[in-house]
């Protein structure tokens, strides 16, 4: 039996709030969701919770130009990166960001990565498998409470990965 993850039961109780507040949950089935999230004692007891709320993957691709977020814009819960040689920037400081954790995907073949991650924000980069380029995250690695969590994953064969903390 596998145990139920801090973040994943936090993604499952936002889930279940998200669609409340869009209006797709009545107040009943709302606290009947919320009861079996936070009781739940295995990942797959979280799963039929959420499985017909959307949680959509904004899939943004280059081949070899640059992929660009700054400002102010809506970061998505998911968001994945394909790029085969161009770079990305994702700067998250300035942006309207409604979760407490957020997912992020990069495939990036040879181009690279940075993650500007708003102050006081934390990220994890274990799930990125890197062969020939480097891998570094200068944010800290535990999610705080009330602080956005930005979890990336994914390839960068000859790519690298860099995240820090806006600059305050």
């Amino acid at each position: 039996m596998n145990g139920v993850s801090g973040p994943d039961r936090e993604r499952a109780v936002e889930l279940v709030q998200q669609a409340y507040a869009d209006g797709r949950l009545d107040p009943a089935e709302l606290e009947r969701r919320l009861e079996l999230a936070l009781t739940a004692t295995s990942s797959g007891e979280l799963e039929p919770i959420v499985a017909d709320l959307p949680d959509e993957v904004v899939h943004l691709t280059s081949t070899g130009g640059s992929v660009t977020r700054s400002g102010d814009w809506d970061v998505p819960r998911r968001l994945r990166v394909d790029s085969a040689y161009g770079s990305v920037r994702l700067d998250l400081s300035r942006a309207y960001v409604p979760y407490a954790r957020i997912d992020i995907e990069l495939r990036l073949a040879y181009g690279g990565a940075t993650i500007i991650v708003p102050a006081g924000a934390s990220a994890n980069v274990d799930g990125v498998r890197s062969e020939w380029g480097r891998v570094s995250c200068k944010a800290p690695g535990r999610p705080r409470p009330g602080r956005p969590h930005v979890h990336v994953t994914g390839a960068l064969p000859y790519g690298r990965l860099l995240i820090r903390a806006a600059r305050g």
